[in-house]
Parts: C-alpha cells; structure tokens; sequence
C-alpha cells in the first residue's frame, strides 16, 4: 500500500517524529539537573528543609525524564545506519568522533554519578552527594556541547576536507567543533532547556498554589521560576537576535524562507508578520507586513537590500511554508515567555506572586509553552537548512539509504505505536507526580535493592539453623 510514496519522504518523517520526541526529554533534564544543582545548594548553604523537600520531589520527575530521553536518544542512532546509511558513510569520518566524544564525556559522567545522585543521599556524605548532583547536570551541558557541534557542523560546516572515496574527514578539529554558527547554538538551545524547566517548575507551582497560597514548597518554586523566566527570556530573545545574524551570514537562503522573502528588496525588505507562503506560485499571500522593518532587523537600516529566493535556483528552495511558521511560533512563544516574566515581576512589586488568580492561570497556561518552543526552534533550523544534510554540499536524497517505502512505512508505523504507548504512559505518570504538592519529608527515588549484596541472607540462614 506504500508503493507509490516516496522512501526519502518517509525517512524524513520517521526521523522527524522520533526526533520530536526525543528533544523535548533532553531539553527539559538539562534544564532540570541545573535547578536540581540549585536547589541542593540552597540546602546546604542555608539548611532550610523546603529545598531539600523541593530537590527530592523534581529528582523523582528527573529521573524518569532522564531515561525517557536516553531510550528515546538510542533510537536516533539506530535510524543513522539503517535510513541514512549514505549520510553515516560520507559524514562518518566527522560526526563519528562527535558522537563518541559525547559518549566518553558527557554520558559517561552522568553514568557513573546518576545513581549517587537518586539513590545516595542518606548513603553518602551530603557534600558527595551534592558533587554528584553537579557532575550530572555539567554532564548534561556536555552532551549538549557535543550534540550542538556536530548539528551546527551540518548546518556550517569548516575545518574538514574531502578525502578520494567522497568522504568528509576532519582537516581543523578546532574550526570543525567551534564552526561558524556552534556558539550561537549553543547559547540559544541552554538557555532554551532552561526556560522550558522554569515554564514547567513555574506551571506546577502555580497549579498547587491555585489550591493553597499557603504551600511552602509551591511558593519557592513559583518564585525561583518566575525570576527565570524574567531574567532568562530577554536573554534569550537577545540571543536568537544575534543567531539570527550569523544564520544571515553563513544561511541565507534559510533566512529568507523564515522572513518569506520570495522576492528581492533593493530599498528596504518589509517584516512580514503573518501570511500564507505559496510556495508554487513564490510569494506570500494575504501577507500583514511592517514595511522595511526587516531590513531594520537584520541589516540595521531601513533602506538595506536584502536578497530573496529569487536569486537561489528553486531546486534549492527550503519548505518555505513550514520553516516560516514554525519561527513565528517560536518568536511568538518567546515574547509570551517575556510577557510572563515581566508580569510576575510587576506582581511581586505589588506582593501579589502568590495570590494572583491571573498570574498563576498565564503561567500554567505557559507550562508546555518551552517544549514547543523548542520543537518550533527545531524544525525552524532543520526544516531551513533543506534539500541538504551538510548545508551546500550534501543533499538529502543523495543521503539517504537504498530502501523501499513499504520497508520504511512500516517501521515508522511501529515506532508510531510504540513511542504513543510507552512515552503516554511516562508522561501521565509524570504528571500524577506533578499533580501532588511537595510536602514536609519529602521523600526522592526509593531504590528496592539491599544496601550490601548479602543484606537479606544472613536473617534468613540464622534462623533457618535456630529452628534445626
């Protein structure tokens, strides 16, 4: 039944898909092992029982977010060799040693501490405990590091060369991980995982103390959320600024079709706020436009010329409907993001964080705003760098593996299945956690295992000789 649909096609939807999945885990855990990091400190340092109450209540949250991320992380990998295999042989040689570097660092870090950190606070000195606590959420921030480099490596790629079989190999380390656009990245997508744990931290706080205003651990929590949100969403509207920039520079065609300029503009491009993009007939219907506003923005002049798709073969032309919506609703969910921090600030001015009704109904109407935001960013980026894997030099179609539709459709039906059944079910028991307050004695992850490997032996065997 899949016969007349094309492999690539479906290749790229089952890679979209899991990906879409997957990204929202690593982003909320990283942002998460932070705040947990956080949290810990404000223990030790000031011993107040509400932070160790609050630590124990989101490191049960994280840990299941943390594995749903891992399991749903090893399925990328999977799909590099089985619908991508042209792509893993020209790029291995680049994305490899990324990916293995992330491995030996990052994963390798959180591996060893993770178990320390869920299970080893009353086994463990707390000062340990808090270390281990630390070299996760710096494991997190690695595994970011590495992820984005080779991501950003893709998008503008320097320091390699191409060696006689067709393969990209490493000529610069340096130029290839700290390529052009990684920075950016890297910058936009921490402080992203961030905003998306304090939206969901503030959504939580909220809900309880729409209930009870009275709730200690609530009222902590909404509060250290909603400085976050305040003092991290210009921050990252700042950051997505500049990004965009260097996007300009090193992607332009990606920037047009964010802007939808179909058309060159020699006096001044306009910002055009919404319309439908027609792809086939190239130009933006029903358009509501600022005039010259978007020269403004990314030239700093209103008479600056900027280029359109006009001047790119069409052959070259990214999905311009899809990556032109996905930014404004990235854009859009950013100011919201702003507009939040600014009215908690205005409310804690009042001394009203903790009893606005309208305030807390905006902030748990923000709660899933970060991960969609994050997916918006995700697809605005991958969407804007096609018809290529490697930007202007490697095309989707000439990367991906000689398979039939019918065997791709149908592995991206079971991962459909799959991933509804089991990430349903994680996310569900993740938010019957969230739906009960933290309370006093708080309690973190219990693990059932004995604390020495004998642990339950020697009872049984000592009364087992008593009654001979």
């Amino acid at each position: 039944m899949f016969e007349g649909w094309d492999a690539v096609v479906l290749a790229r939807a089952q890679f979209a898909f899991t990906m879409s999945f997957h990204i929202v885990f690593p982003a909320f855990s990283i942002g998460l092992a932070s705040y947990l990091a956080v949290l810990e400190a404000l223990w030790l340092w000031t011993g107040r029982e509400v932070f160790i109450n609050l630590f124990n209540y989101w490191l049960k949250i994280f840990a299941i977010a943390f594995g749903m991320g891992v399991v749903s992380g090893i399925v990328m990998s999977y799909q590099f060799g089985t619908n991508w295999s042209a792509f893993s042989d020209k790029t291995g040689p680049v994305i490899g040693p990324l990916m293995a570097y992330e491995v030996l660092t990052a994963f390798f870090l959180e591996a060893g501490f993770l178990g320390v950190m869920l299970f080893g606070l009353e086994r463990v000195g707390h000062r340990l405990h808090f270390l281990a606590t630390l070299m996760v959420a710096i494991g997190t921030l690695i595994s970011a590091f590495w992820i984005l480099s080779a991501n950003s490596w893709m998008q503008t790629p320097t320091g390699y060369a191409i060696n006689a079989d067709g393969q990209f190999v490493a000529a610069d380390w340096l130029k290839l991980i700290f390529n052009p656009s990684f920075p950016y990245r890297l910058v936009h997508m921490v402080l992203a995982a961030y905003l998306t744990t304090a939206l969901v931290v503030g959504a939580v706080g909220a809900f309880h103390l729409w209930r009870d205003q009275h709730l200690p651990g609530p009222r902590v929590m909404f509060s250290m959320a909603m400085w976050m949100a305040t003092l991290v969403a210009p921050i990252q509207i700042l950051a997505g600024d500049q990004h965009g920039l260097n996007t300009l520079e090193h992607q332009p065609t990606k920037i047009m079709a964010m802007e939808g300029h179909y058309e060159s503009h020699k006096n001044g491009a306009p910002l055009i706020l919404f319309g439908w993009p027609d792809q086939a007939a190239g130009e933006v219907k029903y358009a509501v436009e600022v005039p010259k506003l978007g020269s403004l923005i990314l030239k700093h002049s209103f008479d600056a010329p900027l280029a359109g798709l006009d001047t790119v073969p069409r052959e070259n032309w990214p999905p311009v409907p899809i990556t032109f919506w996905s930014f404004r609703i990235m854009v859009g969910l950013g100011f919201l993001m702003m507009g939040l921090g600014l009215f908690s600030l205005w409310n804690r001015w009042r001394g009203t964080l903790y009893q606005s009704r309208l305030l807390h109904m905006f902030a748990m109407a923000m709660g899933p705003a970060g991960f969609l935001a994050v997916l918006a960013g995700w697809i605005t980026t991958e969407t804007g760098r096609q018809p290529f894997t490697v930007y202007g030099l490697l095309r989707t179609v000439e990367s991906a593996s000689p398979l039939a539709s019918p065997a791709v459709a149908s592995s991206l039906i079971a991962f459909i299945i799959v991933y509804f059944a089991v990430f349903s079910a994680g996310v569900i028991y993740i938010l019957r956690l969230m739906a009960q307050p933290p309370h006093h004695g708080e309690q973190g992850p219990q693990g059932d295992m004995p604390a020495r490997a004998a642990g339950i032996t020697p009872a049984a065997g000592t009364a087992a000789r008593g009654a001979a």
